[in-house]
């Protein structure tokens, strides 16, 4: 079984740099690490998995960081970093596909959908965060959706079928033209 003071001898430097990169000030950084450090503590008994633990830990420090610009109505400036997944799994899966798909989006599709469809928010905080209209959130929310399920047909050959359902098997991650890239 894992215990915070593992997480915080393996994790702790390389999540104050990701919190830093963010924020860029060094006290809040401090702040917002001991912010993740107790949400790791509280929350620990929840973690299923010691394999994910790293995965995890990020997903806290991110959502903490996205709470402080949000409590202060700073605009959060996304990067590539936020689609990388730190745990490499062998097993190629939808999920895979689906990140590398986002991580392809162009950047104005990109923010709201991940803000609206990963990160839950509703599409007028994302409007708000975003300092976007409405109109032009839920259009952009929209294409990029319909970007995804054209990624999935050029990635791995889906095809949309009768009822408009996106449908298909996965190829394996060699013969993968988005996972096989990134």
């Amino acid at each position: 079984m894992t215990t915070t003071k593992d997480i915080w001898k393996l994790y702790a430097d390389d999540i104050k740099y990701f919190i830093l990169s963010k924020v860029k000030d060094v006290s809040v950084t401090d702040d917002l690490l001991q912010e993740t450090f107790i949400k790791v503590h509280t929350k620990l008994s929840t973690l299923k998995n010691d394999d994910k633990v790293k995965s995890w830990l990020f997903s806290i420090a991110r959502y903490t960081v996205l709470d402080y610009f949000r409590q202060r109505n700073i605009q959060y400036e996304m990067t590539d970093e936020d689609f990388i997944f730190e745990d490499q799994k062998l097993e190629h899966t939808k999920v895979d596909c689906l990140h590398g798909i986002i991580k392809s989006l162009p950047k104005k599709y990109r923010d709201p959908l991940f803000l609206s469809d990963i990160k839950g928010m509703k599409q007028t905080l994302v409007s708000q965060q975003l300092n976007l209209p409405l109109p032009t959130v839920k259009s952009q929310i929209q294409r990029g959706r319909k970007l995804i399920a054209q990624g999935f047909i050029q990635c791995c050959d889906f095809k949309v079928n009768d009822d408009g359902y996106l449908v298909g098997e996965l190829k394996e991650k060699a013969d993968c033209k988005v996972c096989n890239h990134n």
